[in-house]
């Protein structure tokens, strides 16, 4: 867990040009097992294509998934498990009926955190997209490069809105949560 965090507190640029090489070096394994048949080499498969992005997102954004999940599953009491258990369930009829239904909106949570993240992350996408592929940051980027600001600012405020939402929503699901914690104390 602890691993996990790293990725986040290390810059989307040394985060992509540290995945570059081992990303390569699977390539090249992946040519080499396709020449060793007869095939011809096929490229780069992975430093190539949207898998090196995926993967550089999933190293630089675990660690919000797992906290979110961490906080999510630690509000649903053991007592659950105990009686679920005692009725005859087993951990994946426990998981699917219980842990993830009760998880639910920390997983949402955090998957929206984790998209509005990835929409605007610039250095890693701009180190390792494939060639031709734009997303909104970079498509902001290259505008921004220009001087031409003002081509860029609808993609920028569609950032911002994209990001604004999820918070909102968010927002009114802590406070329908928290009033009707308040309300079964009563």
């Amino acid at each position: 867990m602890n691993l996990a965090g790293i990725g986040y507190a290390v810059p989307g640029t040394v985060l992509a040009l540290g995945l570059l090489s081992p990303l390569v070096l699977v390539d090249e394994g992946i040519n080499a097992l396709a020449q060793a048949f007869g095939a011809k080499g096929v490229g780069l498969v992975l430093a190539g294509s949207s898998a090196a992005l995926i993967i550089a997102y999933v190293i630089r954004f675990l660690a919000i998934a797992i906290g979110f999940a961490q906080a999510g599953f630690s509000r649903i009491s053991n007592d659950l498990d105990d009686v679920a258990r005692l009725l005859g369930a087993g951990p994946g009829t426990l998981a699917r009926t219980i842990h993830l239904p009760l998880a639910q909106p920390a997983i949402f949570g955090a998957a929206l955190l984790i998209f509005v993240d990835c929409l605007k992350e610039l250095p890693a996408t701009l180190l390792l997209r494939p060639l031709n592929v734009e997303t909104l940051a970079t498509y902001i980027y290259q505008f921004a490069t220009r001087g031409s600001f003002e081509q860029g600012s609808l993609a920028a405020l569609i950032i911002v809105a994209v990001g604004i939402l999820p918070v909102i929503r968010i927002t009114r699901y802590a406070d329908i949560a928290t009033r009707l914690r308040l309300d079964t104390r009563s």
